[in-house]
């Protein structure tokens, strides 16, 4: 198996059978979230993602097919496989012609599901879930308790393994050159260099002897020929940052290298073959570029082979708390300091603030109270003076009514690691009405709260 102890969510109304499969389970080495509706498993898809669902597909309320195709839509490479009777094989072979990933009829082998499961998880190469997976090495960089980020790392881990190019887009700050770090040490190029360079630092008249390099006396100060990055890169990777911003004439001389794979230096007459994997990133909308006469489109199309969107900070409120004492442990090299935490006063405004500037903001905030800190607790003062600004708070769940119920409710339970009684008072309820907020959405707060393995 790809993963030591893969997490599988069982779904299944059937509660006799849920219990039983998920005994057998965790028997054969899996880690086992098991939810008795198709609503309690979007629940639980909301908190963590696995590394394969598995689902019955007659239900009440909300059925198999339905969840497959909720899963679907948003999250294409997770594989989900159906457990179906004999009399609805037809919607089954249907539904893995869309997409699904198998389906075994019951009753059925353990063996068989055992072996589909393992297919599956290698497929996938997909994270399992689990908190401890963050230090695989490829990704160590990447600190996350988001499923929609975790959706994104199986994504990248898949087309790692392929020559395709890669196109990252997100704001600026939202961490592509760290992902495209963790695309080329995911990837068989992993052992030759990744080099990068960004496309909008560098004027355009020296931006083509950059990349593709230049001959001796090929122009003033050219005393020595130059390797560029598409040779310095050979065998490996070239990470084109903020490509949105090249200027068109070297797009034509780019995409030439692209198409013929060989580049010609400034001021040489031979061509050089190349063998680099690209990987480009941009905040633009490359789309509109190319409307505007600002972007070509056929190397917009040569590029964007594969495309990853990075979220915004604001959009994975969760990794706030995990970030900023990420960035607390990794800056007391840099800058010694008695800082090992926030208050609970000064984390209540790192969640809430609305960080335009995304990870790079929240990085530079954690440096300048980590510089000015003088205590064991970094205080909500210094988080407020380093943000300029007031800040904003988490919203009641009046304010979040018509905004998506359950994924507040999410994000308030993993800020608080699973403590009800915070998490009620940050969203503005006692408990008891908390308490039903969290039964109609089929959330606990023992789903946030780490086991002792995991811990």
């Amino acid at each position: 198996m790809t993963d030591r102890h893969p997490r599988v969510l069982l779904v299944d109304d059937d509660a006799g059978l849920l219990k039983l499969l998920s005994i057998r389970l965790r028997a054969a080495g899996f880690k086992v979230d098991s939810a008795s509706s198709a609503e309690q498993a979007l629940a639980h898809l909301a908190v963590s993602r696995p590394a394969v669902v598995v689902t019955d597909l007659r239900m009440d309320g909300m059925s198999g097919m339905e969840l497959f195709d909720r899963i679907h839509s948003d999250d294409p490479a997770l594989p989900v496989i159906l457990l179906t009777a004999h009399g609805t094989i037809p919607d089954a072979v249907d539904a893995t012609q869309r997409g699904l990933f198998g389906y075994l009829t019951k009753p059925f082998d353990d063996g068989a599901l055992l072996e589909l499961l393992q297919k599956a998880v290698a497929a996938s190469g997909s994270t399992n879930g689990s908190p401890r997976e963050q230090d695989a090495p490829w990704r160590a960089e990447i600190v996350t308790a988001s499923p929609s980020m975790e959706a994104l790392l199986a994504d990248a881990q898949l087309v790692a393994a392929s020559e395709a190019s890669v196109l990252i887009q997100g704001a600026s700050g939202s961490g592509k050159e760290v992902l495209a770090r963790a695309l080329h040490k995911a990837s068989p190029r992993n052992n030759k260099p990744l080099v990068a360079i960004n496309c909008a630092a560098i004027p355009e008249q020296l931006l083509e002897s950059e990349l593709f390099g230049h001959a001796k006396g090929a122009f003033t100060g050219a005393t020595s020929a130059h390797k560029g990055l598409f040779q310095s890169g050979s065998g490996g990777t070239v990470f084109l940052d903020e490509i949105g911003d090249m200027p068109l004439a070297l797009q034509a001389k780019l995409l030439r290298v692209l198409q013929d794979r060989e580049i010609r230096p400034v001021g040489s007459s031979q061509a050089i073959p190349v063998d680099v994997r690209i990987v480009s990133a941009t905040h633009r909308n490359l789309e509109q570029a190319i409307a505007d006469g600002e972007f070509r489109e056929d190397l917009y199309y040569r590029l964007n082979v594969v495309t990853l969107t990075l979220p915004p900070l604001q959009q994975r409120r969760e990794d706030i708390p995990l970030l900023a004492r990420h960035f607390l442990t990794q800056l007391r090299e840099k800058h010694p300091h008695r800082a090992n935490d926030f208050t609970p006063e000064a984390m209540e405004r790192l969640v809430g603030y609305a960080w335009p500037g995304n990870v790079r903001q929240l990085l530079n905030v954690v440096e300048q109270c980590c510089v000015l800190c003088t205590t064991a607790l970094v205080p909500a003062s210094l988080v407020e003076r380093a943000l300029k600004e007031k800040t904003t708070t988490i919203r009641t769940y009046a304010e979040a009514k018509e905004a998506f119920e359950r994924d507040y409710l999410v994000q308030l339970l993993k800020i608080t690691n699973g403590q009800a009684a915070q998490a009620a008072r940050l969203a503005g309820r006692n408990r008891t009405e908390f308490y039903r907020l969290l039964q109609r959405n089929h959330l606990s707060p023992g789903m946030f709260r780490q086991s002792e393995e995991e811990s």
